[in-house]
This record gives C-alpha cells, structure tokens and sequence, in this order.
C-alpha cells in the first residue's frame, strides 16, 4: 500500500516527496494516518483488557513472555514489544510468586467435568453459561470468602454468597441464590475451576437438580476461568483494596452495596 510504504520510508525520504512520487496527495496521507492512529489506540484498549485478564489469573506473577503465550493460545499476535509497553501503561509487573491465600486445590480423587467452555467466552443469550470461582478477602477478624456466579453473555453476577470459610456449602448458596433469581432453562452450562468445593458429590448434584452441564477447567490453567478472575481482578481494584476491612461485616456490606 502506498500511504504504508511512505509512513515505512519516513526519516528516509520527505513525506511530501513520496506523495508526488507516489501520486498521492498529502492530505490523503495524513487522513489516512490519523486514522491508523485511531485503530491503534482502540486495538490497544481491546490487548489492555485481556493482557489484565492474563496478568490476574497468574495471580500477578505473569510478565510479557508468558502473557504473549497466553495471547497467542487465544489466537491472538502480539508483539512481545507491544504487550511490555501496555504492562508498563497499566502498572503490570510480572514477578515470582508471593505468598497468598489459596481458593483452588486440585490434588483431591473426586470426578472431574470435561473442559465446557474452552475459552469461548462470549454467549448470545443470558443464563446460557454461568461462571463459578471463589476469592478472598483480608479482614482483620480473619478472611472473608466471596463465591460467585457470573454470567458469560452480560459479565453480571447472578448469584453470590460470603461466609469465613471456603467448604462447599459455599458455592452452593451462590448457586442456590442465582437459581432463586435468574431460574435457568435446562440444559444450561456451568464453568467453575477444579476446587474440592465444586467437585464435591453435592455441587454436581445441586447443578443436575438445575438442569445444568457441570464444565470445569483444566489442569494448572487460570486463563480458562479468565471471566471470573477478571470479576475478582475489578472488584479488588475499585473496591476492596482501596480500604481497611474490620469486620467481615464490614467488608459483606460493601461487596452488597458495590453489586
């Protein structure tokens, strides 16, 4: 293209040089620059969003080599430049591994569900797919822990529950609150990681009570659950790590009022 060739020969060649070569006005170029500009920069917004996406189910510890691993298994090509510089604008960091309160232990011999989702994660109706994770929250009178169920086509919690421990009654009562609000047609899927508090005998019960396909992620692979800890990454960001927490009272009533 002849507006690529001059923007590849700048520093080169004049700009208005190459247009009369070229027989091209310069206004043409410079509208088409500055449209290329703006591509740029919504292009950017797009990579900014699933590089946060990366960088938070590796727990933070994901710098750009790896998060181009995770872009390009997504099927996307991005320069490894490209990603460093968006880091550095977002305040992304990669490191080792702190240490942190763990939500997910895998090493258990419960039945595990087949891969549902695939990192397909766009849907055309509501209450088609809900996402299933769990966090934490630092209080002083100890954790509190968040289950919550998102739903992949609106990215709205459909259902939530928090309590000062992490066994499976739990994500039941999320699950029993999205239920009780929402009220799925059968059939639907459910994504969750591979935590004993989903592999459970009762959550795939509860889920085959509701007419749902039980889908879990697989092995060692944050990005599969992507939606659900980009939910935790926002919460956290605009809300629980910008105060002190107290009480776990404290902090349930702020998580309610956020919603």
């Amino acid at each position: 293209m002849k507006f690529a060739f001059i923007t590849k020969n700048v520093g080169r060649f004049p700009k208005r040089w190459m247009c009369r070569r070229l027989s091209v006005s310069p206004s043409g170029y410079y509208a088409w620059r500055k449209r290329q500009a703006s591509l740029h920069k919504t292009t950017d917004r797009r990579l900014r969003t699933k590089i946060r996406a990366a960088y938070t189910a590796s727990r933070g510890t994901y710098g750009s080599p790896r998060i181009q691993q995770e872009l390009r298994a997504d099927g996307l090509r991005v320069s490894p430049k490209r990603i460093a510089r968006l880091m550095r604008e977002e305040g992304l960091q990669g490191r080792r591994r702190g240490r942190f309160r763990a939500t997910t232990d895998s090493r258990h011999e419960r039945p595990v569900a087949t891969n549902l989702v695939a990192r397909a994660f766009t849907e055309e109706a509501p209450n088609r797919c809900w996402v299933g994770d769990i966090t934490y929250v630092r209080t002083w009178e100890g954790w509190l822990y968040l289950a919550v169920l998102v739903d992949l086509y609106s990215r709205r919690v459909v259902g939530y529950a928090m309590a000062e421990h992490m066994r499976k009654e739990l994500p039941l009562e999320a699950l029993k609150a999205a239920g009780a609000s929402h009220g799925p047609q059968s059939g639907w899927a459910h994504h969750s990681d591979r935590g004993p508090q989903y592999a459970s005998e009762d959550y795939p019960e509860a889920l085959k009570d509701a007419g749902a396909r039980c889908g879990m992620r697989r092995k060692g692979d944050g990005w599969d659950n992507a939606v659900a800890e980009s939910f935790f990454a926002t919460l956290k960001e605009e809300l629980i790590d910008r105060g002190a927490w107290p009480t776990r009272a404290s902090a349930k009533a702020a998580i309610t009022q956020s919603r």
